[in-house]
């Protein structure tokens, strides 16, 4: 990436300065669970012991990215979001997705919109191998002003499949590519590439799609790892989401140094150039190229990344940072 020269102007954006302050999201979600507490749990799901197993439980939503969904008339793809950020989550602690159901609030029902929902979450859940189990719609006009869709997704898995969940000293890290921007940092995205250019200009670096069809590009389903990650040996997963590369720290305390990490698709750049936008911030907020990443043993790694379409980006030391492309997040 190349940081935006600083011409002493205040124009440069912030995930912050568009209405999403991750600390204090962190913050206020650690609130909300020190009012109940928590039997088990992982980074990324819940956990219920059923005897022989764990059944997880993961919840998530597509965020703002529904925003540009309605601004291009496209709900085509938004499902797919749904289930992958759900199913991701699963994956990052090695439990297996088996079902999902999902919540509709809307102000006003509208069946070609719907439908089109429904379409997306169709195909989620067959990339996935995924069953829908159920779900609400619930029409809400003096709460919702739009639509909101989220889900939960149940996965089981043996005991001895969860992963440790900590990265160790001498770990390589083995990366993933990402589809593009997924379903984080959209709040900062939309506000960036909206200064100059409306949802329905052509993309700058490939003229044949909008920008809104460049954007709503659906999150990845990494569903296939799941196999590799068990038979190759792998420690601890992170699913690079809200928080960008800080994702990685959720594998322990220790320091994650990205040497080599998948390329950032152009839409980073485009977006970088629009919001004049730090490095670090862009760090911070999106996947940068790389939607998951996953630590294991160094002798491991080769076969890993022979098995799947993930190449070995970093080396796990002691610490507690990220390092990549120049900077140092913790």
């Amino acid at each position: 990436m190349t940081e935006p020269a600083d011409d002493g102007s205040d124009d440069r954006l912030t995930y912050a300065d568009t209405g999403v302050d991750i600390e204090a999201s962190e913050d206020a979600t650690a609130a909300l669970l020190e009012a109940f507490g928590s039997d088990l749990t992982t980074e990324y799901a819940g956990l219920i012991d059923i005897g022989d197993r764990y059944l997880a439980l993961a919840t998530d939503g597509v965020g703002t990215k529904l925003l540009v969904a309605e601004a291009i008339a496209d709900f085509s793809t938004i499902g797919i979001d749904c289930i992958a950020m759900n199913v991701n989550d699963l994956v990052a602690a090695g439990v297996e997705p088996v079902g999902f159901v999902d919540y509709l609030a809307i102000d006003d029902p509208d069946e070609a919109i719907t439908n089109e929902i429904g379409e997306g979450l169709a195909v989620g859940l067959e990339e996935a191998d995924l069953t829908m189990l159920g779900g609400e719609t619930a029409v809400m006009p003096e709460v919702v002003k739009g639509f909101d869709l989220a889900g939960t997704c149940a996965g089981l898995a043996a005991k001895d499949e969860i992963l440790e969940g900590e990265a160790a000293v001498g770990d390589a890290l083995v990366g993933f590519p990402s589809n593009g921007i997924h379903s984080n940092g959209l709040t900062l995205a939309r506000e960036a590439v909206t200064r100059d250019h409306e949802y329905t200009d052509p993309f700058p670096y490939a003229d044949e799609r909008t920008i809104g069809e460049e954007l709503l590009r659906p999150t990845r389903i990494y569903t296939d790892l799941l196999e590799p990650m068990h038979e190759h040996g792998v420690r601890a997963a992170a699913h690079v989401t809200g928080g960008g590369w800080t994702n990685l720290l959720r594998m322990g305390e220790r320091k994650y140094v990205i040497d080599d990490p998948c390329p950032a698709q152009p839409v980073f750049e485009f977006v970088q150039e629009e919001g004049n936008v730090t490095d670090e911030e862009m760090h911070r907020t999106f996947n940068m190229g790389t939607g998951f990443v996953v630590s294991l043993p160094e002798e491991r790694a080769d076969e890993l990344v022979a098995a799947t379409d993930g190449r070995i980006v970093g080396r796990v030391e002691a610490g507690n940072a990220v390092e990549i492309r120049g900077l140092s997040l913790s």
